[in-house]
Formats: structure tokens, C-alpha cells, sequence
């Protein structure tokens, strides 16, 4: 018999799609995500309780202007949504804030370790999966020893559902079935590592299963891991079209290095690159390299002539503009969409990472630490 959100399981993941290497997703792969999802939420309805999985489901509200809504307002239509197939929701603002701290803290100390006869610098940061696939299997070294080692957002909110709130719920790890909302085809390749992740599913499939369900649900806000304040609205880190790691750490370098508190930063045009000066001096330069725009900057970092102290490697543009996202009648992404998510954007609040009292919980009360050096 099939289950009420059996129209999306036999779902293609078109080339087209992916910027992954190698062809890291398959087909069978990508599409294993969905119908594991259909599968937990149809076992849920027609098994007995203790066979059940318990779903939790953890996003960034990439999405809003699909439905013409704030990004607050479509973060609580979804979690509304998702409250209403019996899941735990929760903000991956926390683990985004997480590593982007925790990249910071390598590139400080590889800042301060770096010498002429043994280059500790440029650091390299992604969240994207397929780029650190494609820099280990296929490029090797010299670029390994350069690859951050912080967890990616995803890797880090998947070690918190299935540890600490595991814990927490008195639960063991392997009733929980946790799925990440992304916004590319990309990040599916996390899901490859079930230890950490159960599942992926892109916020345009996210979307869809929502028309497509007929369930009655109301606007919610999410569960929270740590405190018990709830946020009002939305808030994002500098860069959160992206990833943010460039803006942020480069930021805290100019003032902890050299006493410069930053206002607007001027990028290059050609590159999304930025630079500290003193006296026509470069004291730091950093850039984004997006791979699909400029693909020639692999065989630069390879050659080892990649003139910056950090690199934040991108796939494509920037998340935001991810294939998963919102689509066309003909799958081609839905420009005018992706112009008015990136003025939704860029009208949110920033809030940056060290200031989150959420954040200082997770390093006190998840690793009995403080964070704050």
C-alpha cells in the first residue's frame, strides 16, 4: 500500500544538479534520502511504539520567498509542517555559529605557526562535501595539510541530535532518524555517513512534499537544544548567503592581529577577495573561491601559487543559489526567486557567532568547556 507522500520517493537527481566530483551522489544514492523519509514517516503511522524511529529534523530557512513570506514566518511554516509528521525540529543556526568559531580558532593558531620552511597557511575551509572529497581522493597532497579540520555544520548538528539530545531524551542513537534541510544536492554526500546523519533532503524536495500533502498544521517554532529562550526572529551570521567563514574570521584577524575594527568590506570585483593593508603592506588576504565561476583556482592551490592566508571554497556561487533550491517548470533554477531570497537576506539581523548565549551552552553544558578562547 502506499504511503501519503509516496509522489516524490521515485524522485531523479538529474547531473545537471549536482557539482559534485566524481560523481560522488549517484542517482540511488540521492534518492535513498526520500524514500528512507517516506519510509520512517509511514512506518510511524501503522507500527506499534516501540518499533518507532523518532524524527528529527534540523534546517536553515532558505526558502522564504517561495512562499512569499519572511524568512521568520517561512521558518515557522515549515516547522509547523514538519511538527504535524511528529518531529523534533530544530535551527542549525547553532552549529553553523559553531564552526565558523571553531575555524576560526585553526586559522588562529596556524597564523601564529606558519614559517617560510614549513607553510601552515593558506587555510582551507568548505562545507561543501564534495569539494573535501574531491581535495582528498583526487588532489591530495599538497592540499590536504590545508584542509580545516573544524566539523562542517552539518557533521556538528548530527553529532548533537544523536549524542546530546539522545541523552537528553533518554534515547538510544539508533531510534533517531535525523534529516538535515539543504540547499543543494551537495551536501547529500554527508549522508553517506549514517554514524553521523541519517539523511539529507534538499529544500526545494522539502517544498514539494509540503504542496503535495494535504495534512493540516499551523506555524510553530522550533525545539531547543540548549537554554530555554526562544528566539523571536531569525538571525544570521555576516555572509549567511554563503557560509560566512571569510567574512567572520577575517574580521576577528584585522582586530585581534592588528587592532582594526572593520566596517563595510570592499571585495574585489572579479574575485570575492579582500585584503588588510599598512602602508601598501599586505597584512592579510583573504578570498572565496567559487569553483564553478573560476575553476582554475584548483590547479592554483595544487601549484601551491595561491597568494592568501584563508580560502573559503565554494562549489557553486553561494548556498543560497544551490540547485536544491527553489526551481522552474524546465528544472532550471528560478532566477527571479534567487534575486528576492538574496534581498530577504540581506534585510535579516546579524547576529555574530560569539555572541550567542545558545552557542557558549553547547561549549559549557555538551563539552564541559568554555569557548570563548
Amino acid at each position: 500500500e502506499k504511503g501519503e507522500f509516496y509522489k516524490l520517493a521515485n524522485a531523479k537527481i538529474f547531473l545537471s544538479d549536482c557539482l559534485a566530483c566524481d560523481s560522488c551522489v549517484t542517482t540511488e544514492e540521492g534518492v535513498q534520502n526520500t524514500k528512507d523519509f517516506f519510509r520512517v514517516l509511514n512506518l510511524n503511522k501503522k507500527c506499534d511504539t516501540s518499533q518507532h524511529k523518532v524524527l528529527a529534523v534540523s534546517f536553515l530557512p532558505y526558502f522564504g520567498a517561495k512562499f512569499s513570506l519572511s524568512v521568520t514566518d517561512a521558518s515557522r511554516r515549515l516547522c509547523g509542517f514538519l511538527k504535524s509528521l511528529g518531529a523534533h525540529v530544530f535551527d542549525m543556526k547553532i552549529a553553523e555559529d559553531f564552526s565558523i568559531l571553531e575555524s576560526k580558532k585553526e586559522f588562529v593558531r596556524r597564523y601564529c605557526q606558519h614559517r617560510d620552511e614549513e607553510p601552515r597557511l593558506p587555510l582551507l575551509t568548505s562545507t561543501c562535501p564534495s569539494w573535501d572529497r574531491y581535495a582528498e581522493h583526487v588532489l591530495g597532497h599538497p592540499i590536504t595539510p590545508h584542509l580545516c579540520t573544524a566539523k562542517s555544520p552539518q557533521q556538528i548538528m548530527g553529532f548533537l541530535v544523536k549524542d546530546y539530545f539522545t541523552r537528553w531524551q533518554n534515547l538510544s542513537p539508533d531510534k533517531i532518524f535525523h534529516v538535515i534541510v539543504a540547499p543543494c544536492y551537495d551536501k547529500k554526500l554527508e549522508a553517506l555517513f549514517p554514524r553521523v546523519l541519517t539523511g539529507v533532503l534538499t529544500s526545494g524536495e522539502i517544498v514539494l512534499i509540503m504542496e503535495q500533502s494535504d495534512l493540516a498544521s499551523n506555524d510553530a517554532t522550533v525545539d531547543m537544544l540548549f537554554g530555554d529562550t526562544k528566539e523571536k526572529e531569525v538571525r544570521l551570521h555576516k555572509g549567511a548567503s554563503s557560509d560566512g567563514y571569510q567574512t567572520h574570521i577575517f574580521r576577528h584577524m584585522a582586530k585581534e592581529l592588528f587592532n582594526k575594527d572593520l566596517g563595510v568590506l570592499s571585495y574585489h570585483t572579479l574575485r570575492n577577495k579582500v585584503t588588510l593593508e599598512r602602508d601598501r603592506e599586505v597584512l592579510l588576504r583573504f578570498e572565496a573561491a567559487r569553483l564553478s565561476e573560476h575553476p582554475e583556482a584548483v590547479l592554483k592551490l595544487y601549484r601551491g601559487n595561491f597568494p592568501c592566508h584563508f580560502v573559503e571554497v565554494l562549489a557553486c556561487q553561494a548556498c543560497l543559489s544551490g540547485r536544491g533550491q527553489a526551481q522552474a517548470d524546465d528544472r532550471c533554477a528560478d532566477r527571479a526567486l534567487l534575486w528576492q531570497m538574496e534581498g530577504i537576506y540581506a534585510a535579516i539581523p546579524v547576529w555574530p557567532p560569539e555572541t550567542s548565549a545558545h552557542v557558549q551552552e553547547l561549549y559549557q553544558e555538551w563539552l564541559g568547556w568554555g569557548g570563548r578562547d
